[in-house]
């Protein structure tokens, strides 16, 4: 009889176990960024801070991983590997076209939006003694392109045509990584480097201060029919005096990050990462000084290429916004 009755009050308690609410089970969500120094990773780190303040509500989990960058993440999330990545706007537009570095795979077509970040200049810089005053002036040079998989890289390959130039033209097109590039600088094993960020930003701060490098213009007609022909590009300029040694504002042209995932990750995940940020806006926006000019409502349209997911425009429609 005893034996009956405990096997009895077993079967009770899985049973109420099983009538449990769903979210009362933990579920995880992956963020891919970028390298640990770039604003990729810092809004990564940003947007899952909010979403586990709460996450004994909802029960999901967020969790941040740094990545090779852009294409790294589009092709991770296509692999369903990670549930949601950074990626600049051009590479998500490649990415839901199957253009460029997409062409051999074709259209993602299960990619989709789910709102814009902040704007991100191509920011070059160079040595303070390697005679550059403009892009061109790096041939013969050593030039770090970026690590294949990167959005500065993509936008390297895309820039060099434009502006009549090949990687042949460096005496070295190193592929380092953001975290690597600005102490090779002031080690003296390169003469510049390319990376497409938003700014302040701590990569591009630590050489400017350490030895001197200056931010180089990137300008020209080939530039402005690169900004002509894609819709997401722009003419930009990082603010002069932002960093030490350089006081005047560098022209040059620029993207937007957007924030992405797939059609296979789950509405409700996403809308609660959704509502995670822009129910703590004014919170979100202090977590990083390259957030403090973001407008909600913008960040729903500019830069998008890819369908907003149903999640999230669940939320913007309950806002008003849509």
């Amino acid at each position: 009889m005893k034996k009956f009755t405990a096997l009895a009050a077993s079967l009770s308690l899985i049973g109420a176990l099983g009538a449990a609410p769903a979210h009362a089970q933990q579920q995880f969500v992956t963020i891919g960024t970028g390298g640990v120094t770039g604003v990729y990773y810092a809004a990564g780190g940003a947007i899952c801070r909010l979403m586990n303040k709460d996450r004994a509500e909802h029960g999901i989990r967020c969790s941040v991983e740094s990545t090779g960058g852009s294409v790294y993440n589009v092709n991770t999330i296509k692999a369903e590997e990670l549930d949601f990545g950074v990626v600049q706007s051009d590479v998500q537009y490649n990415a839901v076209k199957g253009a460029a570095q997409f062409k051999e795979v074709g259209p993602f077509g299960d990619l989709r939006a789910v709102f814009a970040l902040h704007a991100e200049p191509l920011t070059v810089l160079a040595r303070k003694d390697a005679s550059v005053t403009r892009m061109e002036d790096f041939k013969g040079k050593r030039f770090n392109v970026g690590n294949p998989g990167s959005g500065q890289r993509a936008t390297v390959e895309m820039l060099l045509p434009a502006l009549g130039m090949s990687m042949a033209d460096f005496s070295l097109a190193s592929e380092l990584k953001p975290d690597e590039h600005g102490a090779a600088l002031c080690d003296n094993k390169i003469d510049g480097f390319a990376y497409v960020v938003g700014h302040p930003a701590a990569n591009i701060q630590d050489p400017t201060t350490t030895c001197g490098a200056k931010l180089v213009a990137v300008t020209g007609e080939g530039v402005d029919k690169l900004v002509a022909q894609y819709p997401y590009f722009a003419s930009v300029s990082v603010p002069g005096g932002l960093y030490a040694n350089n006081p005047e504002p560098t022209p040059t042209f620029g993207v937007v990050a957007s924030f992405v995932t797939s059609v296979k990750v789950a509405d409700d995940k996403v809308y609660t990462l959704v509502k995670a940020v822009f129910d703590n806006f004014e919170d979100f926006k202090k977590l990083h000084p390259a957030f403090a000019g973001l407008e909600p409502k913008e960040m729903i349209r500019g830069g998008l290429s890819a369908p907003l997911h149903e999640g999230a425009l669940k939320y913007y429609k309950e806002k008003g916004w849509m």
